[in-house]
Parts: C-alpha cells; sequence; structure tokens
C-alpha cells in the first residue's frame, strides 16, 4: 500500500489548469446540461427549455406578427396548430382572448387554404379593428351565456369537427370556467388548446399565481376522462406554451 503522502490531495487535484473548465465540458456531454446568462442570472437545463426561457424573458413572443398583426405565440405553436387544423379540418374554431386579432386571422389564412367551409369565433371583453370575412369577433366575457349561445348557432351552420383554444384571463379560476363552459360543446375528437399553462413556474413566471396549468389539474380531477393529452405533439418541438394543454375531447 503506497503510503499517504503519495496520493495527491484534492485541492492540489482541483488546482490543476482547467480543472473546472474541463469537468464542466464532462457534464455537459454526459447529462446534456447547458447554461446561458438570463439578464444576469445563470441557467441550467436542456437546449429547448433554455430556448423557452429566452423566447419568454426577452419578450421575443410580443414581438410575433402574422400579416402586420400582432400575435402573441410560440412560433412552434402556431405551426403545431396548422398541423391540426391540416388533420383535423375543423369546420369551426373558437378563440378566447382575442387581443389585436393577429391570430384569429392566421386561423382563418389556414382555413382558406385547406378549402373547406370554415368560421372563427374570436371572443374578447375589449373590441378588436382587425377584419376578416370569415371571422367573427365579439365582444364579451368569454364565460358569458351569450358566448356559448353564439357557439351553438355556430355549429348548427357550420357543422364538423371543432378547434377550441384559450387564451384570455390566465387566473385559475377563468380558465377553469371556460373548460367548464365548454364541457357541453366539444364532441368526440374536437381539439383544445389551454395556451400560457407555462406560467407560474411551468417554467417561466413564477410568481404569477395559479393559472391554466393548476386549472388543466383541477379539472381532470373533476371529470378525468374527458379529454386525453396529445403528448406527441405537444413534446414536439421541445417546449411549448401550453404544457398538459394539447387536449383531444374522448
Amino acid at each position: 500500500m503506497p503510503p499517504v503522502d503519495s496520493i495527491p490531495r484534492l485541492e492540489q487535484f482541483v488546482s490543476r489548469p482547467n480543472f473546472w473548465r474541463r469537468l464542466q465540458w464532462y457534464l455537459d456531454r454526459t447529462f446534456y446540461v447547458r447554461k446561458r446568462q438570463f439578464f444576469g442570472r445563470t441557467v441550467y437545463g436542456s437546449a429547448p427549455s433554455l430556448y423557452h426561457h429566452w423566447m419568454y424573458d426577452t419578450l421575443a413572443w410580443k414581438k410575433m406578427t402574422w400579416l402586420g398583426l400582432p400575435v402573441q405565440k410560440s412560433p412552434c405553436d402556431l405551426w403545431n396548430y396548422q398541423e391540426i387544423f391540416h388533420a383535423l379540418e375543423p369546420a369551426l374554431v373558437i378563440e378566447f382572448g382575442t387581443f389585436q386579432g393577429g391570430s384569429a386571422i392566421f386561423f382563418a389564412s389556414v382555413l382558406r387554404a385547406i378549402g373547406k367551409p370554415f368560421r372563427v369565433l374570436s371572443v374578447d371583453v375589449n373590441p378588436c379593428m382587425a377584419s376578416d370575412p370569415d371571422v367573427d369577433f365579439l365582444v364579451a366575457s368569454s364565460i358569458a351565456p351569450n358566448v356559448a349561445a353564439t357557439i351553438n348557432k355556430l355549429k348548427a351552420t357550420f357543422p364538423g369537427p371543432i378547434f377550441a383554444i384559450l387564451d384570455s384571463d390566465h387566473t385559475k379560476e377563468h380558465v377553469l370556467a371556460e373548460m367548464l363552459s365548454l364541457r357541453p360543446i366539444l364532441g368526440r375528437g374536437d381539439y383544445l388548446i389551454v395556451e400560457d399553462s407555462n406560467i407560474n413556474g411551468h417554467p417561466v413566471l413564477k410568481s404569477h399565481g395559479p393559472g391554466p396549468y393548476e386549472a388543466i389539474q383541477k379539472y381532470f380531477q373533476l371529470y378525468p376522462n374527458d379529454y386525453k393529452r396529445d403528448a406527441a405533439r405537444e413534446a414536439k418541438f421541445g417546449f411549448t406554451f401550453a404544457p398538459q394543454g394539447f387536449l383531444i375531447r374522448n
């Protein structure tokens, strides 16, 4: 057995040139860990997670436009939506949360290219100046009784699959109320997107408080068999602004 004095001491080992840089390289390669600086803080995680934080923290998502109109969404999610449209061929799109109308116009543009009869209903408490021949802009709360009545009228005129997307008030209570209001409206195979479930620490905006993510959890506690998660679609681009929120009606 070699004498103790012949065993290099730990501090001698770690003080070797480039030790810490080489250790970080090894961890990067072994555990697929990356680190970047965001507003003075170091963030660790996979490349998709870091891009998610970058997209959100730099407010790049607020700079998105479609045909000149703001669309405050992830471009990866928008690409997913048009793929869903192509597969589903919805006759009716229900959007809760209009903002300036960019996403509603985007939905109509994609559906016109598909070429089947359709209608888009976009609902918001604030009026929107955008216009499109295939989009109805309704000024109302998304959980108001007249909204459900309007949707049912449109269902009769445009029978077929429905794509619904929730992007209005992001409190848990409001999103849950929206999901409950759509329960008697959506049928088997219809698609529901619950957006911004990434907030309240999933993984961004930890200080928000219970929001869409928690609303989804509560809904599944109440009605566990209403929807199945489209996990493959959700994971397609590595991250989404709607984690747990790609849902297909059973």
